[in-house]
């Protein structure tokens, strides 16, 4: 019996002593797992993160964005010490971002994002993270955060500006600048908009005597849709999202400049006119595309009662996407209408006439295609295929020139009081190929990663969707041209 105790005593101390030399080497195993091949890191939710969490791994999913933070935070490198770069939104995104899409060599299988709550804090942003938050409202504040954030870089004073030079520790740094030497040359990065700033176009018609208001224009960063109302065996479709969103709409009794110009020249001499009041036709439409667009489907609504209700059917979408039917295009005389469609006829599209978008007739459209058009835009049925290129296969048909490709999905689950987001991405390129966009999709909930195929990421009930704009062949030979110009 002793011998048996004192066996079983040197096989545990032996035991014992593996189990010790595994742990100095390779540490507790529930404390450093490794990511698997091919998937992303996940986050750590920090108390009802989701929104933030779900957010990061779409914005990850834009190459474009993160080539734009890394442009826009070069500056902090060369003119910062390390110390205080980590002040700036712009600099712990990019860090979050490129851990998020294999940037930056980590092996975590789980990174923590609480770094940012504590930058939005120093930019006067109370963000609790054991409240229900929204992603889409996090992600304008992230946008505005950043714009904020460039307009506060020093600028030169224009002599001109007395306000700016009444100040007095603006004038004494202009007055010790001008005394030293030539002021430094401003970098172009901080001019220039981040990848998901666009422009609307609201155009202003008079029904009474066809005058045409001067267009305005307002910044957008999301295009926020709402859902129409659904039609009994009619699928809903992001095109008639689209289109409602642009969809003219009468605004009565405004005031018609043009109007009351007519009635003026009628009348005698002394005799006052009054404004005359007619109803306008009012549109929008797209009067700069971004390079990354960010849709939003509003799943708000309410009920009769005033409560809040969510809005839980099925939008489809598509893995690409055709914008030319929603952009503006500048009126032209109708003299020279004829012309121009001769000299520039791959620019002209179906879909809008004088500046304003009309749903394509039967004889607009080229003979062959008639079926891939959906309320003016291309239907899914062509563009499920996955990595091909869209319409290479109808030579009858040229190709788009806003042609965006689907990067990743904000799904929420749960009703207006309660949910969970998570996010559909594609994979990040591997380190052989890093222009190429991988086929492969993720699913993400916080630090839980899976892969997941393109048939489910079509299949889910889309709250947020991000695009990224494809340059074909022609378009990238001309931006080269101009960047060497």
């Amino acid at each position: 019996r002793y011998k048996v105790m004192k066996n079983w005593g040197v096989i545990g101390g032996v035991a014992a002593a593996v189990a010790a030399g595994m742990y100095v080497l390779w540490g507790p195993i529930t404390e450093r797992k490794r990511r698997r091949k091919g998937l992303v890191p996940g986050l750590l939710n920090l108390g009802n993160t989701c929104f933030m969490n779900s957010l990061l791994q779409g914005l990850s999913s834009c190459p474009s964005f993160i080539k734009w933070l890394e442009e826009f935070t070069a500056q902090y490198k060369t003119d910062q010490n390390q110390s205080t770069e980590h002040q700036y939104l712009s600099v712990t995104l990019l860090h979050l971002l490129r851990a998020l899409s294999c940037q930056e060599a980590t092996e975590d299988d789980v990174l923590d994002a609480s770094c940012l709550l504590e930058v939005l804090r120093m930019y006067r942003w109370q963000i609790s993270s054991f409240e229900e938050q929204d992603a889409h409202e996090l992600f304008h504040v992230l946008t505005s955060s950043l714009e904020d954030e460039r307009d506060r870089q020093p600028r030169v004073t224009h002599l001109f500006d007395v306000h700016s030079l009444e100040q007095p520790e603006i004038s004494q740094k202009q007055i010790s600048c001008r005394t030293r030497g030539s002021l430094p040359p401003v970098s172009n990065h901080w001019k220039s908009q981040h990848p998901f700033h666009g422009r609307l176009t609201s155009n202003m018609v008079c029904k009474h005597c066809e005058h045409q208001s001067p267009v305005r224009y307002d910044t957008f960063d999301s295009l926020s849709l709402s859902i129409p109302a659904a039609v009994w065996g009619r699928p809903m479709t992001l095109d008639h999202c689209l289109h409602h969103f642009i969809s003219s709409e009468s605004v009565k009794d405004v005031v018609c400049d043009n109007c009351t110009k007519i009635q003026a020249e009628g009348t005698l001499n002394g005799q006052s006119v009054e404004h005359q009041k007619t109803t306008f036709v009012k549109q929008l439409k797209l009067g700069k595309l971004p390079q990354c667009l960010c849709i939003h489907l509003q799943r708000l609504s309410w009920s009769n009662q005033g409560t809040p209700l969510k809005r839980h059917e099925h939008v489809q979408f598509n893995e690409f996407l055709i914008m030319d039917i929603y952009k503006y295009r500048i009126p032209v005389r109708k003299s020279r209408q004829n012309e121009l469609n001769q000299k520039n006829s791959e620019e002209t599209m179906p879909g809008t006439k004088d500046g304003i978008g009309v749903k394509p007739s039967d004889a607009e459209q080229p003979s062959g295609i008639k079926p891939l058009f959906m309320n003016g835009a291309c239907s899914s049925s062509l563009l499920m295929s996955p990595g091909t290129f869209p319409l290479a296969v109808f030579p009858e048909c040229s190709p788009p020139v806003y042609l965006y490709r689907l990067m990743a999905v904000v799904v929420h689950h749960g009703d207006m009081h309660s949910g969970h987001f998570v996010t559909y991405r594609r994979s990040p390129p591997s380190a052989k190929s890093p222009l190429s966009v991988s086929s492969q999709w993720l699913w993400i909930s916080d630090d839980t990663v899976r892969k997941a195929s393109l048939q489910e990421v079509l299949s889910s009930s889309a709250y947020l969707l991000f695009y990224e704009r494809v340059h074909s062949r022609v378009q990238h030979q001309s931006l080269e041209t101009k960047a060497e110009e």
